[in-house]
Parts: structure tokens; C-alpha cells; sequence
């Protein structure tokens, strides 16, 4: 080899070494970019990406007039004087806000987070070339915050959806959004995990990354390095620095495919109360550590019961689905389809069956589904409660004249779990109102509007009581 060719190699492995240099990686039928810089995939994507600005009118002054004109300091002695003047102010305002979004074909269909456009009286949408359009809503699907709008407009430059499935942890995702109002804002990090529960509802399956994700980015597309939609930044955490969640695309587009449809958003339904599986239930089944689900209850003229599904059965798979645990049977029921027939195995008293269940649909909110004093399946605070009947209240040790709600099982990540209630706990009182029955305890917490407070009384056992307070 001439010295020349030696001194060209050496150049050239530097340069790869110090990341100067960056070769395609293919992959399949794609190429993938090698994150030296993400300038061309930001490019590419860019027109793709929106800022959404809405106007909404606030009821009593909403967060902003009570963080201007409230006292910034509580209600401390000898400050009313100095706030009081405020007070005579008009009680509804008008609040903008602000979010991001991403357009997913020409015919301007464009996808953003529920809470970004919820109870809008006016949405603009403004494109990357400064461009601006009235947006009107087409659905929107509180329970995973998704919404889809739509403009009139020509030459628009769609994203295409990516599988969230083959998002590896570790991998390379930007964020493109309008983070502080800051419009076309490109952050780069990587997938931290996937199948993260925050708490916000029954389908919490987001992915976690370290990209940037700051106020306003919400509704934004998290893309992967083929420029595709893998995500819809959604969340972050307040006390935790480069902690941000997404909801997975696999999730989002079948939702999104209803709303286009102009359908409401369906999901599956079995008709059962379940719990996870403890340690000693595993034993006692002789099941595989955190395999299956128990059912706590099939209730009658509902698809599982039907099919022959019973109280004490642990569903073990669906299709051939290993189930491990109450998050997984939910998610995977909910992603068939209304009247889908499908293939439940359970065990029983030691014995593998398996049952075809056509399944129904699941109500909006458990207590319309009329399956009596019983919640199935976490509420929005993350208690699963259950009754206090004769026998339980012999089993955990309260008084048998006692009514109230006692909690079966906690969502981790939930406002419950961080209370300090635990499993066993007996809820006897809310805002000093006793509580007899699910429909008390829903009735009650649906009175609380957003912003007050409710404060839980508790028993544990027959002597300790405390009371936990939530935000609601």
C-alpha cells in the first residue's frame, strides 16, 4: 500500500472515530440516518409539524387569574388588604393556550392531544411557513388525550406513522414542537423506556424519553430516525429533568382511524372485575410467577359470563396473548374489536380451559355499565375498591356494623399510590359525607370540580384512622 493510501485511511478512521463522519446504516428497505446531526431529518419533517393556539373562556377566572390576581403567597395573615382590590374583578376570562400538532395526510387531517384543544372556542393552527388556518375538531378520545382536527388547506406535507412497537429502548427520537410558544423547536434523546404508567387513566402504555418535552410541545410528533411518528408527546414530570412521555403510535392510530371515520371511539369489553395475581395465589394455582389475571367477578348478561368465564378463574391468555397481569388484559381487550370473537383461557381448580367470548362494548365510564356495587378496573384516582361485606370485614378486622369501600388493589404511578393507603384500607368518608357504596363514592367525587379538594377518611383495622387529601 503507498504511503498516500495509508494516510487517507488513517484520516478517514479518525474522523469516523470522532463522529466528523457518518455513513448510512441500512437497515431492510431503509436507510438510516447515523445522528451526527439531525438537521436533514428536521428538514424533512419540519412541514409536517404545526403550532396550535386555542382561546377558551374560563369559568370564575380559571389557573391564570388566580395565579395574577390570587396572592402568590397563600392565604397568609395581613395580605388579604393588599389583594383585595382584585376582587371585584370579572369572574370569566378568556385563556389561550398553546400546543403543537402534526399533519398525517393532505386532506389536513392533523393530530394533536385532547387537552391541548379541549373546551376550545377557537383553534388556529399555524404552519411552518407561517401560514394560518381556523381549525375545527373532527373527535377527540378523552380517555387516551387524543384529538383530531382538520383545515382547509392545499400543498400540505403529511407525516407517516412508524411502528412503536419496534421503537427499541436506547434508541435515537426527536421531538419537533412549539415548547414555551417557541414554534419549530427540534429536541433530540433517546426511547428510556417503554410501557410506562403515569396514572392517567386505564391505557397508560407510554413510552419514556429524554428528549426535551417541555409546556407546549404537547400534541408534537416523537419521530424515529426514518422520520416516522412513533409517539405523541404528551406528558412530563414536574420535579424530574428529562423525563417526558409519548403516547405510542400502535395505540394512537387505531383511535385516530376511528375518529377520521367520524365513529366514537369503541373498545372491547369482557364484563369482568379483576385483580392481579399475588405471590400465593401463583402458589396456589400453580401458576408462573406474575402469569395470569384473577377474576374477581363475571357479571351476568356480559360476554365473559356468557361464554362461561366464573368468578376465581385466572385468565392466563387471549389469542394465544400471554397475559401477566390486569394492565395487560385491559389493554389487549380494549385493542379488539367490538364483537370480535375471541379465545379466553383461563385455569380452574387446576385445569387449563378455554372459552370463545364475543366481545362487547365498553361503556364510557364504569358506572353507566349497571353492573352494580362493584368498580371494574381502577379509577381516575387509582383505587380499585370493592364493598365491605360480612366476610371481608371479618377477614381484615373491622367492626361488622361498619359500611364503607375497601381498597383491593392500587395503580402504581397513580395519586393513590403515592397516598400512602394501602391494600385493605376501608374508605368511610368523603368531605365528611359517609360513603355506603360505589354509586356514594362516585356521586361524591363527580360533585368535586376540577381544582378542589377531597378529603378521604380511612380505617385500617379496628383502631388506626387518618385521612388523606386529594387535588382534584
Amino acid at each position: 500500500m503507498r504511503p498516500v493510501d495509508k494516510k487517507i485511511r488513517r484520516i478517514t478512521l479518525c474522523l469516523m472515530l470522532f463522529g466528523l463522519w457518518a455513513f448510512p446504516a441500512v437497515s431492510g428497505a431503509q436507510t438510516q440516518m447515523v445522528p451526527v446531526n439531525f438537521s436533514q431529518l428536521a428538514e424533512q419533517a419540519k412541514p409536517g409539524v404545526v403550532n396550535i393556539q386555542t382561546v377558551k373562556t374560563i369559568k370564575g377566572g380559571g389557573r391564570v387569574f388566580r395565579h395574577f390576581f390570587g396572592s402568590p403567597f397563600g392565604n397568609q395573615p395581613g395580605l388579604e388588604d393588599f389583594f383585595s382590590p382584585f376582587e371585584g374583578l370579572p369572574r370569566n376570562r378568556t385563556e389561550s393556550s398553546l400546543g403543537s400538532g402534526f399533519i398525517i395526510d393532505k386532506a389536513g387531517y392533523i393530530v394533536t392531544n385532547n387537552h391541548v384543544i379541549k373546551d376550545a372556542d377557537q383553534i388556529k393552527v399555524i404552519l411552518h411557513n407561517d401560514q394560518e388556518y381556523d381549525a375545527r375538531i373532527i373527535g377527540a378520545d378523552p380517555v387516551t388525550d387524543l384529538a383530531l382536527i382538520k383545515i382547509d388547506a392545499k400543498e400540505l406535507k403529511p407525516l407517516k406513522f412508524g411502528s412503536s412497537k419496534n421503537a427499541q429502548v436506547g434508541s435515537w427520537v426527536v421531538a419537533i414542537g412549539s415548547p414555551f410558544g417557541l414554534e419549530q423547536t427540534v429536541t433530540a434523546g433517546i426511547v428510556s423506556a417503554k410501557g410506562r404508567i403515569i396514572g392517567s387513566g386505564p391505557y397508560d402504555d407510554f413510552i419514556q424519553t429524554d428528549a426535551s418535552i417541555n409546556p407546549g410541545n404537547s400534541g408534537g410528533p416523537l419521530l424515529n430516525m426514518y422520520g416516522e411518528v412513533v409517539g405523541i408527546n404528551t406528558a412530563i414530570v414536574k420535579s424530574g429533568q428529562g423525563i417526558g412521555f409519548a403516547i405510542p403510535s400502535d395505540l394512537a392510530t387505531s383511535v385516530i382511524d376511528q375518529l377520521k371515520d367520524g365513529k366514537r371511539v369503541s373498545r372491547g369489553w369482557l364484563g369482568v372485575s379483576i385483580q392481579d395475581v399475588s405471590q400465593e395465589m401463583s402458589e396456589y394455582y400453580n401458576l408462573d410467577p406474575n402469569q395470569g389475571v384473577y377474576v374477581a367477578k363475571a357479571y351476568e348478561d356480559h360476554p365473559a359470563y356468557e361464554a362461561g368465564v366464573r368468578q376465581g378463574d385466572v385468565i392466563i391468555s387471549v389469542e394465544g396473548v400471554k397475559i401477566n397481569s390486569s394492565r395487560d388484559l385491559t389493554m389487549t381487550i380494549a385493542n379488539l374489536g367490538v364483537g370480535s370473537k375471541v379465545n379466553i383461557e383461563v385455569v380452574r381448580q387446576g385445569k387449563n380451559k378455554t372459552f370463545t367470548v364475543k366481545l362487547g362494548e365498553r361503556p364510557d365510564s364504569i358506572e353507566d355499565s349497571a353492573l352494580g356495587e362493584e368498580l371494574d378496573g381502577f379509577d381516575d384516582l387509582g383505587f380499585m375498591f370493592k364493598p365491605l361485606d360480612k366476610d371481608l370485614a371479618e377477614q381484615l378486622g373491622y367492626p361488622p356494623s361498619i359500611k364503607g369501600l375497601v381498597v383491593i388493589q392500587i395503580d402504581p404511578g397513580s395519586q393513590a399510590a403515592l397516598s400512602g393507603v394501602i391494600a385493605g384500607d376501608l374508605l368511610v368518608e368523603i368531605n365528611h359525607k359517609r360513603i355506603a357504596g360505589i354509586s356514594d363514592y362516585t356521586g361524591i367525587l363527580r360533585a368535586i370540580k376540577k381544582g378542589q379538594t377531597a378529603h378521604m377518611l380511612f380505617r385500617r383495622g379496628n383502631s388506626q384512622v387518618f385521612v388523606v387529601r386529594f387535588e382534584r
